[in-house]
């Protein structure tokens, strides 16, 4: 066991502190029982430092930690990218995306494309993210959990499953997204703070006794290929990150998924109060993705040198762990926790809202509210079985997880996105249009996989998007002959206009990323 009495009492009262506050957010006033919006949406009372909290604790998980530090391990600062790209990201979707939606008072993503297009590209659109969620986010998350407690306690990996399943239900079933939001401030105060931690001693340790910035000279003079953002193609890696694109390419077409049309993502969002709430709660989670390179990407480079060579990229930031100081070791790792619960409860909250809302609700109208918050409940915990009994079968044997799944998803996320950008800004878009761009997204996407294997993953999901939007634009036009469609969404009553604060935070966030990308191209 690597971890001492000491750090076992560190996790042990995060845990406690955890689930204590989460009992105290979920009490409820008496004679009041839980609606759907209180569960699914948090009441819309979320406050900005509570959305971008959380949007940031969702997406930083195990996946992020472990296959992003494996990934720095194997790659180098470079994919960094993903982090960095997905702040500027963020400032568009708050921008132009999210003030549609709060208008549409929407629950869920399919429940907007079902009042934009109609109630077939709900429905599909609904049973591939829970499948998504379930088969490829919540396993990879139990999974790479799972792995870090296994090496860091000795708890074999079925026991380090069952436990992180069980601790997440324990804090969020109840509660609902409050709950998961308003407890995420405790998991991201954790995850910089330990993440931070971890760097720091990581470099100080690379120093000798010359203090920190000793040890990044060092770093950077010893490994300077793992200083390159902007790869060429004599890189082995790539494949992974092909040079520019990553700039001008595919990439964009991910993020704009991830960000503006993910469920579970955009949910904290929706449960602001206005637009100006949301818009605040967003600025906040940009300038954190502009921090994570330091906490996930960093000791993966940094493990390079102070760890022997590893059989799997993926073990470097849990082997790294294991170096820290006593104490310390257990604040990294209750960090690490941290965020694999918090991202596992936003996970399961986003799988039962889509459930219950956009196929449960619409199969049986007429029951309660009261009803549909239990059948909420009951697919948190169906979700969470299945992918306990997946993760090891479909994770087991992957190299860099998060480039796995980086990869299966760029699948499907060009259609999504042109389903998405069309259905928001060109009225003549159809319901036709959408459900070609999506299945023929995947279907492109695996005959490109197939007949092109020496095109780099993201360089295929800008040609698919390409593809696709020329595929829906031409199938629109032919179907509506020119007309606008009937549920077109009618931009001149939404206010986009943005606040002082939101710009300033635009252009600041624009500047550091011109700044990150002039000194490492």
């Amino acid at each position: 066991m690597l971890l001492a009495p000491l750090d076992l009492g560190v996790l042990a009262v995060y845990v406690v502190a955890l689930l204590g506050i989460a009992w105290w957010v979920s009490r409820e006033k008496d004679g009041h029982d839980k609606n759907t919006n209180d569960y699914f949406l948090a009441g819309n009372s979320l406050p900005w430092w509570a959305i971008g909290a959380s949007l940031v604790a969702s997406n930083i998980s195990a996946e992020q930690i472990i296959g992003m530090s494996g990934s720095g391990y194997a790659i180098g600062l470079a994919i960094a990218s993903y982090e960095w790209m997905a702040a500027i990201t963020l400032i568009i979707v708050g921008a132009w995306f999210l003030p549609v939606f709060l208008k549409r008072k929407i629950y869920t993503m399919p429940q907007f494309l079902q009042q934009r297009y109609d109630n077939r590209v709900r429905l599909t659109m609904a049973l591939f993210w829970l499948a998504v969620y379930v088969f490829v986010n919540l396993t990879a998350v139990l999974w790479l959990g799972a792995l870090a407690i296994n090496t860091l306690t000795g708890l074999d990996i079925t026991s380090s499953l069952i436990v992180l399943a069980v601790l997440s239900l324990a804090y969020s079933l109840y509660g609902g997204l409050k709950v998961v939001a308003l407890t995420d401030i405790i998991q991201v105060v954790l995850l910089v703070a330990g993440g931070l931690f971890l760097s720091y001693v990581s470099l100080d340790m690379l120093g000798e006794g010359a203090g920190m910035f000793s040890g990044l000279d060092r770093l950077m003079t010893e490994l300077p290929e793992k200083f390159d953002m902007i790869l060429t193609p004599d890189n082995p890696h790539y494949a992974s990150l092909p040079g520019i694109s990553v700039l001008v390419g595919g990439l964009w077409v991910m993020n704009l998924s991830y960000w503006g049309f993910n469920q579970y993502i955009i949910q904290r969002a929706l449960a602001a109060k206005d637009v100006r709430e949301a818009r605040k709660g967003i600025a906040f989670a940009a300038f954190l993705k502009l921090l994570m390179p330091v906490i996930v990407v960093l000791p993966g480079i940094a493990a390079v040198l102070l760890l022997p060579p590893l059989d799997r990229p993926d073990q470097a930031y849990p082997q790294l762990m294991g170096l820290m100081p006593v104490g310390l070791k257990g604040l990294i790792f209750a960090a690490l926790v941290a965020a694999i619960l918090s991202s596992l409860a936003s996970m399961t909250n986003s799988i039962s809202t889509i459930f219950t809302m956009d196929l449960y609700a619409q199969a049986k109208p007429e029951k309660s509210q009261h009803h549909y918050v239990k059948v909420g409940r009951i697919a948190s915990v169906v979700a969470l079985v299945i992918a306990l009994l997946t993760a090891q079968p479909l994770l087991g044997n992957s190299e860099q997880a998060f480039q796995f799944i980086q990869e299966f998803t760029g699948f499907f996320t060009p259609g999504i996105v042109v389903l998405f950008l069309l259905g928001l800004f060109w009225k003549k878009a159809t319901a036709n249009g959408a459900l070609v761009a999506a299945v023929g997204s995947a279907v492109f996407s695996f005959a490109a996989k197939m007949w092109l294997p020496q095109v780099p993953f993201m360089d295929r999901v800008g040609y698919v998007f390409l593809t696709c939007l020329a595929l829906a634009v031409v199938v629109s036009l032919l179907e509506g002959k020119g007309k606008e469609h009937a549920n077109a969404v009618q931009l001149n009553d939404i206010d986009f206009r943005t606040h002082g604060g939101y710009r300033i935070s635009a252009v600041v966030v624009s500047v550091i990323l011109v700044g990150f990308y002039s000194a490492w191209w």
